[in-house]
């Protein structure tokens, strides 16, 4: 019992800690697999945000992760997700709500299309966006 309760203390510990990984898994696709290079949004000289584009259960999936030393010197940001195919049409947008770090886009069914995840972080007025690689 006393293994079990330390076992469960580490794990809510580490749930907790800031910088762990996280598992990065679509809603209602667990199978689901990142396709393509990550892209990261810049925002002057640093860093805000990885975006990546997954695809399984017959979709495909946007996906925004705000880095969490950026999140912390900036205040009231939005974060944008989406697929983006080749006609320049963003399917599953997904815009975040005020400061949310982790944004997935909606499932696309664009799996037959040559796609790219779109991230997008935006302070006010002011956007930065990146898209992971295109895939067919």
């Amino acid at each position: 019992m006393k293994k079990a309760l330390l076992i469960i203390a580490a794990a809510v510990a580490g749930m907790l800690a800031p910088g762990v990984a996280h598992a990065e898994t679509p809603p209602g696709c667990a199978s689901a697999q990142q396709i393509g290079a990550t892209a990261h949004v810049k925002f002057g000289s640093e860093t805000a945000a990885s975006v990546k584009q997954f695809a399984g259960c017959g979709k495909n999936w946007g996906y925004v992760f705000v880095w969490a030393d950026w999140a912390a010197r900036h205040d009231l940001f939005h974060v944008t997700a989406a697929v983006a195919t080749d006609d320049n049409v963003n399917h599953g947008k997904v815009i975040g709500r005020l400061e949310q770090r982790e944004v997935w886009s909606k499932a696309a069914g664009t799996v037959n299309r040559c796609t790219r995840a779109m991230g997008r972080v935006a302070l006010g007025e002011d956007g930065w966006g990146a898209y992971s690689s295109r895939r067919c």
